[in-house]
């Protein structure tokens, strides 16, 4: 079954704090992004900053040059599942086996040119793989549904990994990314820009449970 993460993409520590409290009262797994300026053209929340309610289940998105230079920050804050690009040009298979020691879950992200073939070693090791199919570091992205034909290239890859989505998440496309094949689908600007983003959220949630072939 598919689920509905809530993204927290912001600059400041008050607008963390202040996204954390508009989330609690409906959310179960979020997406905290984390970026550095330079592998996404802008400095997101400082992971020492970072803290969520104990009941969350908490997935890190780090969107980071150095990888290596954020793997102990980011597995002290014993987070669900830490997330780092492909891109980086970075070994990240010792990484993903030392966030595994730490009971923690491996997951890496591909962007929109990165075709899954090309990084399938990292597929069979990671945990989770997310299609961003987003503007980095920033909400607002739209869902390529063109992006849709990875979860099929990944799957016959490593047929039981999970697969998440970052980009244009929206009630309009939460059931069609479902049966695409989307097990997480990460939400940023439609709950964020939202006046009621709880009910919002429930919506998405009726969405991704309807029954149906698109």
């Amino acid at each position: 079954m598919s689920i509905i993460a809530p993204c927290i993409t912001v600059e400041t520590e008050d607008q963390f704090k202040a996204t954390v409290e508009k989330y609690k009262p409906f959310a179960q797994r979020v997406q905290v992004d984390i970026s550095d300026g330079e592998f996404a053209p802008v400095f997101l929340v400082n992971p020492e900053k970072v803290w969520w309610p104990s009941d969350w289940i908490v997935d890190i998105h780090a969107m980071v040059a150095h990888p290596m230079d954020y793997v102990d920050k980011l597995i002290e804050l014993k987070p669900h599942l830490i997330i780092f690009h492909v891109e980086t040009d970075v070994d990240l298979t010792p990484l993903m086996e030392k966030i595994k020691k730490f009971g923690i879950k491996a997951g890496i992200a591909l962007l929109k040119p990165t075709v899954p073939e090309t990084v399938a070693n990292y597929i069979r090791v990671a945990d989770h793989v997310l299609v961003f199919s987003g503007d980095l570091g920033h909400y607002g992205g739209t869902a390529s549904f063109m992006q849709l034909e990875k979860v099929r290239l990944i799957k016959g890859i490593s047929p039981n990994v999970e697969i998440g989505w970052d980009g244009g998440v929206s009630i309009d496309n939460a059931f069609t990314l479902t049966q695409g094949g989307v097990d997480v689908l990460n939400a940023g600007g439609s709950l964020a820009n939202a006046e009621d983003p709880s009910g919002v959220y429930d919506t998405m949630i009726q969405e991704i449970n309807k029954q149906g072939i698109i």
